[in-house]
């Protein structure tokens, strides 16, 4: 289960060591933003060796490779796909023929490497107005879309706007990116909460962007990652309820009943798929979640 995505600098050895001891369920490897134009090469290495030998074992790596309007692009990808990451992000995501492009790529690639076309999977970062506005369209361009990422810093920067912690310029665009993945059935992840040390502020953050219904959220601290994940995993009281929707209908198919209530309400069919999605991620995060229908 990924719920908390953790961006670290592709040229900061000491951080991409202790990738998989910093808590987070998937690390991002960075070689656009975090890393300057004259050191592009020396990142592609240094994240390329570390995949190699770190292994990174219980957490999922992706890699944020460069934009396709850049010289970097693809040689970020015949580097890294060959050691098949989990996901690969291709940033400043603006339409759906953006997405192809890299799945092209990212075919090619796999095909000369004698790897499954399609085991890699993308995770656009979508951060730019036509971005928002064709959340859709790029979140259903291809099969190998696993998710979309919004990415508030540059879509502030487009919409000549300030980013604030109250994030209500960026209120638009994270309900237009929930509403574009649920509709092309992918997952999809909010941007971060750039005051590392506002402890309240993240914890007010995560549960807002829970609220609306994204997936997971990425954070650009390891001291966030532990917040994330307790406020995108179910609590005991999520897990127990959902166990006595399941109960309840176990009664009710027993005693012939073609209707149910539980706590003096009607469980029809969204507190259902709810409860089955709660009792899926406890199963997932070890929390002995298992459904009995």
């Amino acid at each position: 289960m990924r719920r908390s995505m953790l961006f670290l600098p592709g040229n900061t050895p000491n951080m991409i060591i202790n990738g998989d001891a910093l808590g987070a369920d998937s690390i991002i490897l960075d070689l656009e933003d975090a890393v300057s134009p004259d050191e592009k090469d020396a990142a592609r290495l240094l994240v390329r060796s570390a995949m190699q030998r770190m292994g990174f074992k219980g957490v999922e790596v992706t890699v944020r490779i460069n934009s396709i309007d850049t010289d970097y692009w693809k040689k970020d990808l015949d580097a890294i796909i060959p050691l098949k990451p989990d996901l690969i992000m291709p940033p400043k995501a603006g339409c759906a023929e953006d997405i192809r492009t890299v799945d092209a790529y990212i075919t090619e690639v796999e095909k000369r490497c004698g790897i499954e076309p399609g085991t890699v999977r993308l995770i656009p970062l979508i951060e730019t107005a036509l971005g928002v506005e064709n959340a859709f369209n790029i979140a259903s361009a291809c099969p190998r879309v696993a998710a979309i990422f919004l990415g508030g810093e540059d879509l502030t920067a487009d919409l000549r706007c300030k980013r604030t912690k109250a994030g209500n310029e960026i209120d638009y665009a994270r309900k237009r990116l929930v509403v574009a993945a649920r509709a092309a059935g992918v997952d999809v992840y909010d941007t971060p909460f750039t005051d590392v040390n506002d402890d309240e502020g993240i914890v007010k953050d995560a549960e807002y962007a829970k609220s609306l219904g994204f997936t997971g959220k990425s954070a650009i601290a390891p001291r966030h990652v532990k917040v994330i994940n307790s406020v995108f995993s179910p609590t005991q009281k999520d897990i127990d309820y959902a166990r006595m929707v399941f109960e309840a209908i176990r009664i009710g198919k027993e005693q012939g009943k073609g209707a149910v209530s539980l706590l003096g309400k009607m469980i029809d069919k969204p507190i259902v798929e709810r409860a089955r999605q709660t009792l899926e991620a406890a199963k997932a995060l070890g929390m002995a979640g298992d459904i009995d229908e």
